[in-house]
């Protein structure tokens, strides 16, 4: 099946399950659906990005979060976070991830529900080829200054979930 025949949740506003229809249908008509983000630090508290594949039908060529996707119709946030790091990175998780926190769906997520999960991983990662083109780790500080210049080679959704993660980061501290 191709990506844009994947079946997906359609959600609302709640994310409630509404109905499933095709990748490709939920995003010609912008429907609400799900999606994971995994920021993946390692022990010096480095951010890992991936810079998506040219081939990407969305936001090809951008700096992302560590690994991220659509959950697939029935799936929960948990196991989809498992298996796209998985998929994306070669990262098995077999304790569940951090959850951070739940973005709602608006025009800076693309209409998605976003799980966001924090994993620490020093390597080795293996790059999914079809989906990432490049990955780098990067510090804080150089994420905050890229964030707060709206550096355009960055998703909208990867500024949106550091934003907030900072913010989340700070209180706690």
């Amino acid at each position: 099946m191709s990506v844009s025949h994947e079946l997906l949740d359609v959600v609302d506003e709640n994310d409630n399950v509404i109905t499933v229809k095709t990748r490709g249908e939920i995003h010609a008509l912008g429907l609400m659906h799900r999606a994971v983000h995994i920021l993946v630090f390692n022990s010096d508290d480095e951010l890992f990005l991936q810079k998506r594949s040219l081939n990407k039908d969305e936001q090809p060529g951008k700096w992302d979060s560590s690994a991220a996707g659509h959950l697939d119709s029935g799936e929960d946030y948990d196991d989809c976070a498992r298996r796209e790091i998985a998929e994306e990175l070669g990262i098995q998780v077999d304790q569940s991830l951090e959850q951070l926190f739940k973005l709602p769906a608006s025009l800076l997520t693309g209409n998605e529900h976003c799980m966001v999960y924090r994993c620490v991983h020093d390597g080795p990662m293996v790059l999914a080829p079809e989906e990432i083109d490049d990955g780098q780790w990067i510090s804080p500080s150089v994420m905050d200054r890229r964030v707060t210049s709206h550096d355009s080679s960055l998703t909208e959704s990867v500024c949106l979930i550091w934003a907030k993660y900072r913010t989340q980061d700070s209180e706690s501290s």
